[in-house]
């Protein structure tokens, strides 16, 4: 189980963006392991069991514990938001492809704490546990349009986050990964 440990944690420190809060977590993750540690002892599968069960403990703490998620009132066209896909991914390419991985890791993990729950937790399903828009729109309760918007603001506001960091279109290195 201890081989388990940094994912579980990262998985849940990925969904909620505290690292106390993940901490809760991963205790109540292994908590439910050693519940089932007979069966988990010598299965192939463990692995995947505790990200599974890290995944929907972060989902469930953040639906008791979160604010109502705000509707945004700004509305993309369809032209606007081809394009503004297009530049985010541009920015977030190139700005961390300067980086070394440990930097790189560093900074993502950053700016993916700085995002409201609303935009992280589905970009961090999407991008990090590889769900589809129709399987995070049915586990979170919101509509697809709503999970699609929330990724794509998501995914600008890391950019811009980037782009503050001096990576991207600007040379100013002003902030350093914490």
């Amino acid at each position: 189980m201890r081989a388990y440990q940094d994912m579980v944690f990262s998985t849940a420190v990925r969904l909620t963006g505290s690292p106390a809060q993940a901490e809760d977590i991963s205790q109540e993750v292994f908590l439910k392991a050693y519940e089932n540690f007979a069966r988990l002892r010598d299965s192939a599968t463990a692995g995947g069991w505790l990200k599974t069960v890290a995944t929907n403990l972060s989902l469930n703490h953040l639906t008791r514990h979160r604010k109502r998620w705000r509707l945004f009132s700004e509305v993309f066209t369809d032209e606007s938001r081809e394009e503004d896909i297009e530049d985010a991914t541009a920015t977030l390419e190139g700005a961390l492809q300067q980086l070394d991985s440990e930097q790189r890791h560093a900074l993502l993990e950053r700016s993916l704490r700085e995002l409201p729950d609303h935009q992280r937790v589905p970009l961090v399903l999407f991008h990090f546990e590889e769900m589809s828009y129709q399987d995070i729109a049915a586990r979170l309760g919101h509509s697809l349009a709503k999970i699609k918007t929330d990724i794509l603001r998501g995914r600008l506001a890391m950019a811009r986050s980037l782009a503050a960091c001096g990576l991207g279109p600007t040379d100013d290195r002003s902030c350093a990964p914490t």
